[in-house]
């Protein structure tokens, strides 16, 4: 499964990167540089976007030969035996990998008729991101809901989060609420990050935090370092692809050297994750994808 058809179900190489890899290769050939004494974040890879006709425990292999060393899933471990469960567990460890989020649920917040189905989803989930260690899951809001007022929904995203939220409590858990463009999903509630940012900010919970998609708000509104500035302290990830095509940032129009720099002025310590989709050899995309990141902050 991918993020893509994820979101389906719920309602119903570049040119500018090449030119990064042919100037770090040499460097990241061999053993990746300590990105944490350069960077105040964390990367990580959605794993949905690489190498999915691989066994799980091989693409795992290619992300850290790539140089990262933190994963997101999409619910890959659903079906997953106990002999599975040891596996990943083993060669997460032997890559020193972590599971940094996942996502997944059936359903989401913006239908209140729809809310007791979400909590047991997450419910559910719960033990497994435990067992996986991961300590965050993407919720999304779900469709436009016909007949429901936007203010409805809105309170709905609201009081859905708010009731996750009292589930999580004391847990090493954190809920991030995520933006979809109306391209991708036409049937989405919430495509706006300015409107999710309220959301988050009447929640007010410090495990509730807002997955910032720079690619699906590119699409939907754009003016993304502005939202960013104001709203630092309401991000718990950010999301990683150029427009159009969900490629390598560098290969279009967003300015993803100005974003990185302003994430490294701004402070921000979590995780930013790349979620494009590699028209070439995917781990030299990512190692050109990640040096630009490194390169960006070093000039901040």
């Amino acid at each position: 499964m991918n993020r893509r058809t994820f979101t389906k179900q719920l309602a119903g190489s570049a040119l500018g990167v090449a030119s990064w890899a042919t100037n770090s290769a040499t460097r990241l050939h061999g053993a990746p540089s300590a990105e944490g004494d350069v960077l105040p974040f964390k990367l990580s890879v959605m794993l949905w976007t690489v190498y999915p006709k691989l066994p799980f425990e091989q693409r795992l292999e290619k992300i850290a030969e790539a140089g990262y060393k933190n994963v997101e899933l999409v619910g890959e471990y659903q079906h997953w035996s106990e002999d599975d469960f040891r596996r990943a567990h083993r060669k997460r460890q032997e890559l020193g990998i972590q599971f940094d989020t996942t996502a997944g649920l059936k359903h989401g917040v913006g239908d209140p008729r729809a809310r007791d189905a979400f909590l047991a989803d997450l419910k559910e989930t719960l033990p497994i991101m435990e067992k996986i260690e991961c300590p965050s899951i993407i919720i999304m809001s779900g469709d436009v809901v016909p007949g429901m007022s936007r203010e409805e929904q809105h309170r709905s995203c609201v009081e859905g989060l708010k009731r996750a939220a009292d589930l999580v409590e004391g847990r090493n858990v954190r809920l991030l609420l995520e933006n979809i463009d109306p391209e991708e999903n036409p049937k989405y509630y919430l495509t706006s990050v300015a409107e999710g940012f309220k959301i988050i900010e009447e929640v007010n919970h410090p495990q509730v935090r807002f997955l910032y998609d720079f690619f699906h708000e590119q699409i939907s509104e754009g003016n993304l370092i502005e939202k960013l500035e104001k709203n630092i302290d309401k991000v718990g990830l950010c999301h990683i692809a150029d427009v159009p095509g969900r490629h390598e940032p560098g290969s279009g129009e967003i300015n993803y050297v100005n974003i990185y720099k302003k994430l490294a002025q701004l402070r921000y310590d979590r995780y930013v994750a790349m979620e494009f989709i590699p028209r070439g050899d995917a781990v030299q995309s990512l190692r050109a994808a990640r040096e630009m990141v490194i390169s960006s902050v070093r000039e901040a």
